[in-house]
């Protein structure tokens, strides 16, 4: 670091190293629970903010809104001195505002950025000198700089010498054991040296290995490339799946196989389509902005197109196998099995299970549904079922036309699945062994 810190960025630096500060953390989801505990684990006061009323009163109840993160953990956070609010005039207090809030997409599938831009609006009018802005929302290169920083200018304030602007996308996997938010490592990018600085101050205070890049574009395409990678790959061997089920070959044979390579082969599996709030959304964002280029993603959006062509293609699937039962799709009484975009999590956004539900509804099927972390149907922005979760006995399983296994979750009894259902369609590869009454999808 070659820059000359300013005496505000020294303080602010101190208070981050010696655990003085305050954290402030916009928006406490699936993102912003897990940062807070990880900021309140090593002795930092965290202040959480959230539009959500409901959410803030969970919270500061002691009570945790994800499944995967169990109550005692948010009562510890409370222990340290975590309170959830939705007062943004109380911005001053904290030291540092990250923003984890949603980046979703319009209807036009175009970058829908209003959940940051409402979140400015909110703070503009309480922001002080000596503070930290971050912003870990995915979004497309140069948000940081052309939408966040003119807020700060505006207040007068000057970025890199008493105010400090970074991007740091987040890299949570919700339900995976394996890695934490202390053990993911941390890309930052900072509006100037100084703000780098700064943000590596802070969240080299709770992250194990922080990896700085040269501005905070750099640090927005970083996040893009990391999950266009896996849209695109996913893609492939969605195409591969398609094509192995053509040609009578069993594609997670195929798979198994050649993860046996120990060089240039990372193994993606097949799936109902592309789910999370990332992975489908964050193509999007890249196509947009490299069209103000002139630049034509055509790769990125053969991927998208690939994956998002999935649901109907399970669909045919549940068809041939009632009809080779010699039964209709329209009228027959089909059960999902699961409808989180991805195992043992709550998280529905963006899920392919939902899509495949609804074209099953649309061709006349009657879809009900079975999802021990989704026990109501969830409040979604484009989907719509009223129906409550399905409890799996040997009863019900028996009296379904079809069930289509579209979440593998660990809590599903496989074995029961297995032996009382009439026809099971199964996309994530689950019963790997060939049974009379389960067609691959």
């Amino acid at each position: 670091m070659t820059a000359t810190l300013s005496s505000i960025a020294r303080e602010t630096i101190a208070r981050f190293e010696n655990k003085s500060a305050k954290i402030g953390i916009l928006g406490l989801g699936y993102v912003g629970i897990p940062l807070a505990l990880r900021f309140s684990e090593v002795g930092l006061t965290v202040l959480g903010f959230d539009v959500d009323r409901e959410r803030v009163r969970e919270l500061n109840a002691g009570e945790s809104p994800i499944k995967h993160i169990p109550a005692s953990e948010i009562e510890g956070m409370k222990r340290t001195g975590f309170e959830a609010t939705d007062d943004f005039s109380r911005i001053p207090e904290v030291d540092a505002i990250i923003i984890c809030v949603p980046t979703p997409l319009s209807e036009q599938r175009e970058p829908d950025l209003s959940y940051v831009v409402s979140t400015m609006e909110s703070v503009k009018g309480h922001l002080r000198e000596g503070q930290l802005l971050s912003l870990e929302s995915t979004t497309w290169p140069g948000t940081t700089d052309e939408v966040l920083k003119p807020y700060i200018d505006a207040r007068g304030l000057t970025v890199g010498e008493d105010f400090f602007l970074v991007y740091s996308p987040e890299r949570e996997d919700p339900g995976n054991p394996d890695f934490t938010t202390r053990t993911i490592p941390k890309v930052l990018g900072g509006v100037t040296e100084t703000c780098s600085a700064v943000g590596m101050a802070l969240y080299g205070t709770v992250i194990d290995k922080v990896v700085p890049v040269s501005s905070t574009q750099a640090a927005e395409l970083t996040k893009l490339l990391e999950n266009i990678h896996r849209s695109v790959n996913i893609g492939l061997v969605n195409e591969m799946k398609l094509i192995g089920d053509r040609m009578g070959i069993d594609i997670y044979e195929v798979i198994d196989a050649a993860a046996t390579k120990p060089f240039g082969f990372t193994p993606y599996y097949p799936g109902p389509g592309l789910g999370g709030h990332c992975i489908p959304i964050d193509p999007f964002y890249l196509t947009w902005k490299a069209r103000e280029y002139g630049v034509s993603t055509r790769f990125i959006e053969l991927a998208g197109e690939i994956n998002r062509t999935m649901p109907e293609w399970v669909v045919s699937k549940v068809a041939e196998g009632l009809n080779e039962r010699c039964k209709a799709l329209k009228g027959s009484r089909i059960l999902a099995l699961g409808i989180a975009y991805k195992r043992d999590i709550e998280d529905c956004r963006e899920s392919p299970s939902v899509e495949v539900m609804e074209v099953l509804r649309d061709r006349g099927a009657v879809v009900e549904y079975s999802d021990p972390y989704a026990p109501v149907f969830p409040r979604m922005r484009e989907h719509s079922f009223d129906l409550e979760s399905v409890e799996l006995t040997p009863e019900t399983i028996a009296s379904y036309d079809a069930v289509v296994l579209l979440t593998d979750h660990t809590d599903f009894d496989y074995d029961l699945i297995l032996e009382k259902a009439k026809l099971v369609i199964d996309t994530r590869g689950k019963f790997r062994e060939p049974k009379p009454n389960v067609v691959r999808a």
